[in-house]
């Protein structure tokens, strides 16, 4: 009885906190769904695919609206306009990185059909190696594939239900830091730890000052400049932080959109064949594309950006916060408050994009097939927090679709109007399904 009691009054005190909570300290946010005690508005969103279940929101609380995650408010900014408006034009103010509590938790064949997955992921994580330790991998060198696997199930495990769950409510991980996907998230990123710890390790005992070979010679080099200041950011522990998150972010979303793009091209042979019209024309068969062929190749630069726009890869991107008191559009958000910016709203806008459903490099192409740019590409997001690796990444998915197309031509395995492109996951990112097709040599 007495144990009962106790928990009624838990409860009790709970209720009444969370209530407390969602009425006070929170400045004037936007309106939105009206949040359950504790459990916040959880029960409103699709925890698979959060991006729907915030487009269906803004449809009856307009472009800026606040949903609760538990106990704690997020105002989620919908459609270009108001995206813009706060990454860009109050960018400072919008800069400070959102919470993201599982993560600050752990941080403490020839002709034959193939599944293209193995390949396209050595490929990017191959250049991330280079940059980071100034070499690449055999493609059957078991570390670089204990390597690989490791990056490729935190990707996987980040974008689960379940994570998207501990993310909501922080306070699952006290009473649940057995669960199986945190145990493995964070085996996997000490995993990663020991293993830049060791490469550094390796590099520390043949530094040459004057002679950096890589991005851990350069940060080490940086250690030691400032050596005598105790409030330098430049330690180990922020080394290989650093280096994890440049293989998370540098591998698996450029493998991604590679898959992804593969999948598309496999769908449209229509926009193959004027690609490869295109290769022909401006490379020829004879040497390989470089950067500096990409503006002679208007409709290959349509097509890449017209498939990061329809895939949609990170629907809400990573969390920002506000870093002071701001005033928006007759709002007060209070200083920490989380910003949740849906960038399907701006990348399948259907003012800037007819038929943002369907796919096509006409989206980037003007009336004499000139390419075309377009302020609502925000495949990187935009504004202060915008994707440090932009100008990489824009690089690898020109020159690797690019040489694929001059040197293959795709071949399905099933007939081009069977294939679907539908994600087959969508969580932080959107996945595409498993498919399998023929690399045939022109």
């Amino acid at each position: 009885m007495d144990l009962a009691v106790a928990l009624v009054l838990c409860l009790s005190c709970l209720l009444l906190f969370s209530l407390w909570k969602q009425s006070s300290g929170n400045g004037k946010l936007p309106p939105g769904p009206t949040p359950l005690p504790i459990l916040g508005n959880i029960l409103q969103l699709d925890v698979k695919n959060i991006s729907k279940s915030l487009t269906s929101l803004s449809k009856v609380y307009g472009p800026v609206f606040t949903v609760y995650f538990g106990m704690k408010p997020t105002v989620v900014l919908h459609g270009y306009e108001a995206v813009k408006e706060a990454l860009i034009d109050l960018g400072e103010e919008f800069s400070r990185r959102g919470s993201f509590p599982v993560i600050e938790r752990s941080t403490k064949g020839y002709g034959l059909p193939c599944d293209p997955t193995f390949i396209l992921g050595c490929a990017p994580c191959n250049v991330i190696c280079s940059i980071i330790f100034q070499n690449r991998f055999d493609y059957k060198d078991q570390t670089f594939l204990n390597l690989m696997k490791t990056i490729n199930e935190n990707i996987k495990i980040l974008g689960s239900p379940w994570m998207q769950v501990l993310n909501i409510f922080p306070v699952l991980l006290d009473f649940f830091p057995w669960s199986y996907s945190y145990k493995k998230l964070n085996t996997n990123i000490a995993y990663v730890k020991n293993y830049v710890l060791e490469k550094t390790r390796e590099h520390q005992a043949s530094l040459d000052i004057n002679n950096p070979r890589d991005f851990i010679d350069c940060f080490l080099i940086k250690m030691e400049q400032e050596k005598h200041n105790h409030q330098s950011e430049y330690t180990f522990e922020n080394l290989t932080i650093t280096v994890s998150d440049l293989f998370g972010a540098g591998t698996e979303t450029t493998s991604t959109t590679l898959r992804y793009g593969l999948l598309l091209l496999l769908k449209h042979p229509e926009v193959t064949a004027k690609i490869q019209e295109e290769i022909d024309r401006v490379i020829g068969r004879h040497r390989s594309p470089c950067m500096q062929d990409r503006t002679r190749m208007p409709y290959m630069d349509a097509v890449v950006h017209e498939i990061q726009r329809y895939i949609d890869l990170a629907p809400t991107s990573v969390p920002h916060a506000v870093n002071c008191d701001v005033k928006f559009r007759n709002y007060l958000i209070p200083k920490g408050t989380d910003i949740l910016t849906s960038l399907t709203s701006v990348l399948h806008d259907d003012k800037e994009f007819p038929n943002p459903e369907v796919f096509d490099p006409g989206h980037f192409l003007d009336e004499n097939g000139n390419f075309r740019k377009s302020d609502y590409f925000m495949a990187f997001s935009a504004g202060k927090r915008i994707c440090v690796g932009e100008g990489l990444a824009r690089m690898e998915l020109f020159l690797f679709l690019t040489t694929i197309l001059q040197k293959f031509t795709l071949k399905s395995v099933v007939d081009s109007k069977d294939i679907d492109t539908t994600p087959a996951v969508t969580g932080i990112a959107n996945v595409p399904p498993s498919y399998q097709l023929c690399f045939i040599p022109v």
